[in-house]
């Protein structure tokens, strides 16, 4: 099935071109001042080809899947099944059925939590996390080895924010079952080696988990390439719907693991006696899935590979650089994460102003930032703080928005000199 539209991958990358894809941010607030969207960490803003792909769905054959024979059930259907084929190519898996739809990233973690708990996890038995990890890729683990007697063990990181990498076979035994690592942190912008981290646990015979809620909607990903043995995404940060996200599960494994939920359409056939599960991906999605998402989904990652991938971190990777420099030249800011290895996170505290008022101030400008402990207080305590406030860039974003970020820190000083 072809994309729902092309664009020219050749040309130069016209940031100003594919801001008009994105109705918002034509919008004003606070007053009629332009809106400045640094908060894409968060949240990414809709393309049209996105918003009219849900509006087609629901206007043109909206429907239930898989189970009817009428027209439109069969059109949807069809759409259903093109979204996991188009995530599929997305994240190059080496086949469709290793893509498991779910409401976002969380409930993939916790997909792998529960049933790969339950298929491999036992009393005295260790799971990994590093230090830098979003409390979704954190709490599904407390929660397995609170339910299994297992023991969660924690890969440090340096004053940088990059892991202590020399540290990562030491802490695999022989009682380590899974190691869960994010790809890229969203308080931080740590971009991990997630290729060689995968090649060391695999060398001890540890599955891999990778959070790549943050790091998808930045840069290629090649599931086959990294070689883990699952990825997880969330449609609503690559420029698609919420209520949709997407497990990457090697097949073998998702064959071997129970499922995760009960209900319709994860069962082949039904008695009060037995009841026979379907076959993989079918088995992980039970009840009504979100086929609005799935449609939407597939128009996001079609989207951006139109767009082109490369393109995309090329520009976000200027645009990094750029903001990096003009957030270092504003008086008493500290960047808290400053890896080698990194992408799309600015985040940052100002001597003697509070995180929420930096935050607060730039809003009254129109600069949306967040503010917080960004669902990572182990990052907040390692580095001694409580909070930051966090500029995040994505592929619409320009310099004279950072530019206009700087002026409304310019103004935080004022309020606070």
């Amino acid at each position: 099935m072809k994309p729902a539209f092309e664009l020219d991958r050749q040309a130069a990358f016209d940031v100003q071109r594919v801001r008009e894809d994105f109705p918002i941010l034509s919008r004003t607030v606070r007053g009629g001042r332009p809106l400045v969207y640094l908060d894409n960490a968060a949240t990414t803003q809709k393309p049209r080809q996105v918003l009219d792909a849900l509006a087609g769905y629901y206007t043109g054959y909206n429907a239930n899947v898989h189970r009817g024979v009428h027209q439109l059930s069969e059109e949807a259907t069809a759409a259903y099944e093109a979204g996991r084929l188009a995530v599929s190519r997305f994240l190059n898996t080496r086949d469709p059925r290793e893509i498991v739809f779910t409401r976002n990233a969380t409930e993939a973690v916790n997909l792998v939590a529960d049933s790969f708990g339950r298929l491999k996890v036992r009393a005295g038995d260790e799971i990994l996390v590093s230090a830098m990890e979003h409390h979704s890729n954190i709490v599904p683990w407390q929660m397995l080895c609170e339910r299994t007697g297992a023991r969660l063990r924690v890969l440090p990181i340096t004053d940088r924010g990059e892991l202590v990498l020399d540290e990562l076979a030491g802490l695999l035994t022989d009682r380590t079952r899974l190691l869960a690592v994010t790809h890229l942190s969203n308080a931080l912008g740590t971009v991990n080696p997630v290729h060689e981290i995968v090649e060391v646990a695999h060398a001890h015979g540890v599955a891999v988990l990778v959070d790549g809620a943050q790091a998808a909607y930045h840069m290629p990903v090649d599931v086959q390439a990294i070689g883990c043995d699952f990825y997880v995404i969330t449609g609503h940060k690559l420029y698609g719907p919420t209520g949709i996200g997407a497990l990457y599960g090697r097949l073998d494994w998702l064959e071997a693991m129970p499922p995760y939920q009960g209900g319709g359409d994860m069962i082949a056939s039904v008695t009060f006696e037995k009841t026979t599960y379907n076959a993989v991906p079918a088995k992980f999605e039970a009840g009504t899935p979100h086929i609005a998402g799935v449609v939407g989904l597939r128009a996001a990652v079609e989207y951006l590979t139109a767009l082109g991938m490369e393109r995309i971190a090329a520009h976000e990777h200027e645009l990094l650089a750029y903001g990096t420099e003009v957030l270092q030249a504003v008086p008493g800011l500290r960047l808290i994460g400053t890896a080698r290895q990194k992408a799309s996170i600015l985040s940052f505290v100002l001597d003697g102003v509070h995180p929420h008022d930096i935050g607060t101030i730039v809003d009254q400008e129109g600069v949306a930032i967040r503010t917080g402990h960004h669902c990572a207080q182990p990052v907040m305590q390692r580095f001694g703080i409580p909070a930051t406030a966090r500029a995040s860039l994505a592929l619409y974003n320009t310099r004279e928005e950072l530019d206009a970020l700087a002026r409304a820190l310019a103004r935080v000083r004022e309020v606070f000199s």
